[in-house]
């Protein structure tokens, strides 16, 4: 597969509101997003990905993603396993209690003190999983890893924000919108694989792990990218 050019972690918070499990998810996922790794984690909005929110789906099918679950029922872990990809890591708070011996946390709007620590818990336990997945030492003098802004310098992002390459192609007189298309041209055209009908086959593999398609629309689709591959590799000749 084709690598982005900077490796992030998506955290996929339970949007549940009924228990107070779901806040200490949510306060969890801040923690890390905002205080603890913000140059490497973007949030994703449940709701809006299992909506089908086309940058979250997309996110979750490029990066490495935590689900940060409140109860067994796992929602934020099995919806980012059926539309995306499976998760690198699932926490489920209730586990964690159990496991840790921790007090039940305690208000929905307002958590107890047992729910702040199994905040501060999770937040840490994310925050090291997403130092394993990126492949970097966290560095907790310099409160950054080597090259990346500080803690001040540094924004918490959305996945939508991430940088996920699309690219719209014609297909049978409509509009289609191709995830990672760009990023695919780039990869094949720096292994100089020129246009032609065996390397379009090699693309279309490539662009059918990241998009869905009807398989009728397949041929067209197949038309359509190595029209738009052609295009991108006299471009890249005429820069070169």
């Amino acid at each position: 597969m084709p690598e982005l050019l900077q490796k992030k972690v998506g955290i996929i918070a339970c949007s549940g509101e009924e228990l107070p499990e779901g806040t200490v998810t949510r306060l969890a996922a801040l923690r890390v997003l905002e205080q603890l790794r913000p140059g490497s984690t973007v949030t994703i909005c449940l709701p809006l990905f299992l909506a089908g929110g086309e940058g979250d789906r997309a996110f979750a099918k490029f990066y490495p993603t935590i689900t940060i679950d409140g109860c067994e029922k796992r929602c934020a872990y099995r919806g980012t396993e059926q539309y995306s990809n499976r998760p690198a890591m699932g926490i489920v708070v209730t586990d964690l209690i159990a496991q840790q011996g921790l007090e039940q946390p305690q208000g929905r709007r307002k958590l107890n003190a047992a729910g702040m620590q199994a905040v501060e818990q999770i937040a840490e336990l994310t925050a090291a999983k997403v130092d394993e997945l990126v492949g970097k030492v966290w560095s907790r003098r310099e409160g950054k890893f080597a090259g990346e802004p500080t803690l001040e310098e540094a924004v918490a992002t959305c996945s939508c924000g991430s940088g996920i390459p699309i690219q719209k192609v014609i297909v049978n007189g409509q509009e289609m919108t191709l995830v990672a298309l760009p990023l695919i041209f780039q990869n094949f055209f720096q292994l100089g694989k020129a246009p032609g009908n065996e390397v379009a086959h090699e693309i279309m593999d490539m662009v059918k792990i990241y998009n869905g398609m009807d398989p009728v629309e397949e041929a067209a689709i197949g038309t359509a990218v190595l029209d738009a591959y052609v295009q991108y590799w006299r471009q890249q000749e005429v820069k070169a």
